[in-house]
């Protein structure tokens, strides 16, 4: 599945040397490009799960230097693997539009800084985390971050449409992190919530995937909506949305949860179905795009409702 780099536009040639023909210097400034290797968005929706983790390991707010170690750390470590994410895949996303902007397909940055500086991230990461925090936290995050580069990017995006399925685990561990950061150990409640993670994972990217169907089609990706149907892969999402709310149910038992807990969980849970139901009878784009923004909005409720349970005992 893998794409021939000598096939690609001129205009975006992975791992040259130089800025293509259509990046003009300065329109981007260098900071901002290494900014973007990072996917900034995706790192905020990692934070949004960790913090609220720690604030039920702790039984109320973590201390402040655990907590910025935590986020810290975290959040170099995300990068760093985005990054290389993007090193590895800039073949493929010089032929997707969705992905046709990014640093290394315009030449804001080249190949090899992009993974020099990616490099660099996880070694910070690694020294924060140990340093500040705890080695089973720094541990965690490590395997995270190579687990989604050499495992989900370099393996299964290109070879197998459970790629999501498998690789989405990457992102389930930042709340193993910070339940580790507080800590220093795991238990069921955690992993509980990494559970929720998973499976929210696979609705989440494959209603995106629905509506960039052929960009991944004309990349050689073999996501679910390229390799099956459309409306095989809505009832997938409609499948993984209720093994999510039946997680988070699980969740709130094991870990003792009250009253605003059950009643964000079931109300945004019921949303997060509805919108799924839709998607299977509709399998449009509109209606899977609805799904994904609604899954963002769903897995922030729940974990920010966590926190606040806590909090408000």
């Amino acid at each position: 599945m893998a794409t021939n780099a000598t096939a690609l536009p001129a205009r975006a040639l992975p791992g040259g040397s130089g800025p293509s023909p259509n990046y003009a210097p300065g329109r981007l400034s260098r900071a901002a490009a290494f900014l973007a290797l990072t996917k900034p968005r995706i790192i905020e929706l990692l934070l949004v799960t960790t913090v609220p983790t720690m604030v039920l390991a702790a039984g109320g707010w973590p201390s402040v230097r655990a907590l910025a170690a935590t986020l810290i750390g975290g959040a170099l470590s995300a990068g760093g693997a985005n990054a290389a994410n993007m090193y590895l895949d800039r073949d493929i996303d010089a032929l997707m539009h969705r992905t046709s902007n990014r640093p290394l397909v315009t030449g804001a940055v080249s190949a090899r800084s992009a993974l020099l500086f990616a490099a660099s991230l996880e070694v910070a990461a690694f020294l924060v985390l140990l340093l500040a925090v705890n080695v089973l936290a720094a541990v965690l995050a490590l395997g995270a971050a190579l687990f989604y580069v050499l495992v989900y990017t370099a393996v299964l995006k290109r070879t197998s449409p459970q790629n999501i399925v498998i690789g989405g685990a990457a992102g389930a561990v930042p709340v193993l992190v910070g339940w580790a950061a507080v800590t220093g150990s795991i238990s069921w409640a955690p992993v509980l919530l990494f559970l929720l993670v998973f499976l929210w994972t696979p609705p989440h990217f494959w209603a995106l995937a629905i509506r960039y169907r052929d960009d991944y089609s004309r990349a050689g990706v073999p996501m679910m909506p390229v390799v099956h149907s459309v409306r095989g892969t809505s009832w997938q999402v409609l499948i993984y949305a209720l093994a999510t709310v039946a997680t988070s149910a699980g969740f709130g038992v094991v870990a003792g949860m009250h009253w605003l807990y059950w009643a964000t969980a079931a109300a945004a849970g019921a949303a997060f179905v509805a919108f799924s139901c839709k998607l299977v009878a509709q399998k449009t784009a509109s209606a899977a795009m609805a799904v994904f923004h609604w899954s963002i909005t769903y897995l922030s409720l729940v974990f920010v409702a966590t926190a606040l349970d806590v909090l408000v005992r």
